[in-house]
């Protein structure tokens, strides 16, 4: 049974006092708080298996090494991955999406070619392909979202064409909290040829994820949002794409044979793993993946849903308060701002009451251009969150009414 309750003691980060109240954590979107069993993994790994991985005979790093092969099975189950190859650990879904931005995009965009990229992204998810097309000579095009926060796939066929080369589009908005229906989007950009590019770091939170179910071609997450370590991702990729991409970065583990006169790469994921893997972060996402294992997925759906609906109610009958992003299937997320009140001060005065939320412009600028506002005020729900937090959210939203618009 999902027992809320429970699951918070298994948190010991929840227990603190924030000022002398009771810490209400609602900036999961940003880094997840990490259960027990992590912490103690992590630790245990550092004390006891520190030895680099796919280099040493010794025992401590076989051990280590089977260790970090078996995290990478893991989590090619938890995502649906055809074969635990098609797993990169990375150090996050920065470096995720960078790597196929330059080991694909500067192999296969070329001049005139075009990179659509949706208006909702994080600044990870463009940037990077902002830089693509500046080096290539390429175009950039967004697709768009309307005021509700619905993607505007309608206009998918005047933006994809034959020269479309890579789709970038988020599973789930860390803003608005929409899930769009990326059905369309992968297959109007396979009709052409196109890459599809899928930021799922909130997406593989709040609903999971099977990629061969997606279609998509490339697939990038965090392990901190995923209740895991820090400095630890994953990027996903077909096998065939990642056997036709050049290396990313070059240095050792991610080698075949160098001589002065040629460097032969390791076989995929190696090719993409240069230097020393962040093997105890990998090992700890491994863990988190078994903590979310232990958990019925639609238990946790319903869980985060009926918070959501919650503030929804609640932050919605406070006057002046705007809240963005209205589509129907939207993950635990929710932006808002105060007539009069910047997001700022409200958030200050949320810390003081011990609510940790999330304020400016959550790295997807283009959303706040879109509303024409310089920030939002962010609530991000999780697994361990209750509607009790939720109310003492909308209680303290109401107090900082009460201090900064009157």
């Amino acid at each position: 049974m999902f027992d809320v309750e429970k699951i918070r003691e298994e948190f010991p980060i929840l227990q603190q006092k924030v000022y002398g109240r009771p810490l209400v954590y609602l900036d999961s979107g940003a880094t997840a708080q990490k259960p027990l069993q992590v912490l103690e993994r992590v630790d245990w790994l550092s004390r006891n298996l520190n030895a680099n991985i796919h280099r040493g005979v010794h025992l401590l790093s076989e051990e280590a090494t089977e260790l970090y092969e078996a995290a990478r099975q893991q989590i090619a189950d938890f995502i649906g991955a055809a074969e635990k190859e098609e797993i990169v650990f990375t150090a996050g879904a920065t470096a995720s999406l960078n790597t196929v931005a330059y080991a694909w995009g500067d192999a296969f965009v070329g001049t005139g070619d075009n990179i659509v990229v949706s208006e909702m992204e994080h600044h990870s998810n463009l940037v990077p392909w902002q830089l693509v097309a500046e080096r290539r000579g390429a175009e950039v095009r967004m697709l768009p979202f309307d005021d509700d926060g619905a993607l505007r796939t309608d206009l998918l066929p005047t933006l994809i064409d034959s020269r479309t080369r890579v789709v970038a589009v988020t599973q789930a908005s860390n803003t608005l909290g929409t899930r769009p229906d990326l059905r369309p989007v992968i297959e109007a950009a396979h009709a052409v040829g196109a890459v599809v590019v899928v930021d799922g770091c909130q997406g593989v939170v709040h609903g999971g994820a099977n990629v061969q179910a997606l279609d998509c071609d490339f697939y990038a997450f965090s392990g901190h949002k995923l209740y895991g370590p820090t400095g630890i991702g994953v990027l996903y990729g077909k096998r065939e794409l990642l056997e036709r991409m050049p290396p990313f970065l070059g240095g050792g583990d991610m080698v075949d044979r160098v001589t002065f006169a040629r460097t032969t790469y390791a076989p995929v994921p190696l090719k993409f793993e240069a230097g020393t893997a962040n093997f105890i972060g990998a090992i700890g996402l491994g863990e988190a993946v078994k903590f979310l294992s232990r958990f019925d997925a639609a238990q946790i759906e319903a869980h985060e849903t009926a918070l959501l609906r919650r503030a929804e109610e609640r932050l919605g009958a406070i006057p002046g308060l705007r809240i963005y992003g209205r589509t129907p299937d939207k993950c635990a997320i929710v932006s808002f701002n105060i007539e009069g009140a910047h997001p700022y001060d409200v958030g200050m005065i949320l810390d003081k009451l011990g609510i940790a939320i999330r304020t400016g412009h959550h790295c997807a600028e283009p959303v706040m251009d879109h509303f024409g506002v310089p920030g939002m005020c962010r609530a991000s729900f999780a697994l361990y969150n209750t509607l009790s937090e939720v109310d003492a959210l909308a209680a303290g939203v109401e107090r900082a009414v009460g201090m900064l618009c009157h």
